[in-house]
């Protein structure tokens, strides 16, 4: 993995090996906070800022670290740039930040974050690291926008919270709330599931 190229670390988080649609992570919160765009991009480059920011720093201090304490230290590495992320929302974003509301102190709870951080910034330098960390939270955000765009449309006859509803379509209630999320992201990890399989019967 050391010698991984930038466009394959970028394409296997985004795609092949995307953390929601393939590795199955990040599941509660592409629930929760998928009912409008605004809210999913926002969480999502929180995520992606987290994820990369941390990932980074982990493998800077992967050599110094003892073994049998990575883990705690991994959270209070991961905890000190949601609480940043938390501040920053309540400071310039003070009504997204109510929205969220205690979804994004649960950042840190988020699999894909210590994920990345066990799984390749363990073993690999900062910059890879950093980039590995930073796309698989961008691929994260590029599901929750999927999910919100369908949600908000359906739900709301909204897009960013601007009225897209010109033929003024009755909108509906099951979209904005969490049961239409996870049929939308089943069927998104159904069509991801299904895509693989049949690139790997291809290439039998």
């Amino acid at each position: 993995m050391v010698n991984e190229k930038t466009s394959a670390i970028i394409k296997r988080n985004l795609l092949s090996e995307n953390q929601v649609l393939r590795a199955i992570l990040g599941i509660c919160s592409s629930l929760a906070v998928t009912n409008t765009m605004r809210n999913s991009l926002v969480m999502g480059l929180g995520v992606a800022f987290v994820t990369g920011l941390s990932s980074l720093t982990l493998s800077a201090m992967r050599n110094i670290i003892p073994h049998r304490v990575r883990m705690l230290v991994q959270t209070l590495v991961i905890a000190a740039y949601v609480i940043f992320v938390d501040l920053f929302l309540q400071a310039f974003l003070p009504d997204i930040s109510k929205q969220l509301g205690p979804y994004v102190g649960l950042i840190i709870t988020n699999c894909i974050i210590m994920g990345r951080a066990e799984a390749y910034a363990q073993q690999n330098p900062p910059l890879p690291a950093a980039l590995d960390g930073l796309f698989a939270g961008l691929g994260y955000t590029m599901v929750l926008l999927g999910i919100s765009f369908i949600r908000e449309v359906l739900g709301f006859g909204t897009l960013f919270g601007m009225n897209v509803n010109f033929i003024r379509f009755e909108t509906w209630t099951i979209m904005i709330m969490p049961p239409a999320a996870f049929f939308i992201i089943g069927g998104m990890i159904w069509f991801m599931s299904a895509r693989a399989a049949g690139k790997a019967a291809k290439a039998k």
